[in-house]
């Protein structure tokens, strides 16, 4: 019997509407599954067969930790996904590489630290003069922290916000809000092992007064996506696995998608380290996941 680790932390598990069920869908199918955190200094990660991330979330104001935590359980067992595709899909400079691939992505323009934000603002906006609000984020970010839209005519307080971030370190993004978010909101497609699985409407979070929810159980509700959104989430997964030179399919990804002004999909994100699967809300995919993970570390059983 494989024996897994489910990785989390203390103050994000709670969060963690797929830990459950992925646990008693992966005994089912015959792993040893246990919770971890990611910070438990007693944990020998060779005890184990592999480590799935799951809800290390906790990771983001600690990166430089948790990336040299992957690799001392990457040099003791099997880290999934694989440590390339952790070092990669955390900094959103990722959307760059997949619009080098032809990939339909959200317009994004990079700030780093050092650089002048008023004039990185404004060719930005001149570069997208349809744009009526501009979002301003941190490539390394979860859960919508330090996540913020602005009126294009409020332009002395997106260059406060991008100062403070780059300021304390972060490299900023430019995008902007598609006023298809408040209409449609965002689309969430989940697959294992390449496959789609299913997925989820979720409610726009930024708001007009500049505040910014997190994403909760009530914000979300199941869906299946359509043909043009799953066409786009295979090429951007297609994408990822050429850029990193893998050999085999993700075995989880979540593809996060808009819609443009035209009303044809592009990728928001691509969560590939430790993504919010959303279980509860199709039936039969922790499953599908457990079954994914079960082929992966057995090929022969297949």
């Amino acid at each position: 019997m494989n024996a897994l680790a489910l990785v989390t932390d203390e103050a994000s598990l709670p969060d963690d509407y797929d830990m459950r069920l992925l646990l008693d869908a992966c005994r089912a199918v015959g792993f040893a599954a246990e919770v971890r955190s990611w910070e438990d200094p007693a944990v020998d990660w060779s005890d184990f067969d592999a480590v799935l991330l799951r809800s290390p979330w906790s990771y983001v104001d600690k990166l430089p930790d948790f990336l040299e935590w992957c690799e001392r359980v990457s040099a003791a067992t099997r880290l999934l996904n694989p440590l390339p595709v952790v070092r990669w899909s955390l900094d959103k400079h990722y959307l760059a590489d997949l619009a080098a691939y032809g990939v339909p992505v959200v317009p994004s323009s990079f700030v780093a630290p050092g650089a002048d934000p008023l004039a990185a603002l404004r060719e930005f906006l001149t570069a997208h003069p349809r744009t009526e609000e501009v979002v301003v984020k941190p490539t390394v970010g979860a859960y919508s922290r330090d996540v913020r839209r602005f009126p294009r005519s409020c332009e002395s307080e997106a260059v406060r916000h991008m100062t403070e971030l780059t300021g304390k370190g972060h490299h900023a993004i430019l995008q902007p809000y598609l006023t298809s978010i408040d209409r449609d909101g965002e689309s969430d497609l989940i697959y294992f092992d390449g496959s789609y699985s299913h997925a989820i409407r979720k409610n726009a979070l930024l708001m007009s007064d500049g505040t910014a929810g997190a994403p909760t159980f009530e914000s979300r509700r199941a869906r299946d996506a359509d043909e043009d959104e799953r066409a786009v989430a295979s090429a951007a997964l297609g994408a990822a696995a050429s850029h990193l030179g893998l050999e085999q399919a993700l075995l989880y990804a979540r593809v996060d998608l808009v819609r443009d002004d035209d009303g044809k999909p592009m990728v928001l994100e691509l969560e590939l380290c430790e993504p919010s699967l959303n279980l509860p809300f199709t039936e039969g995919g922790a499953t599908r996941f457990a079954r994914a993970l079960a082929a992966r570390l057995n090929p022969r059983g297949r």
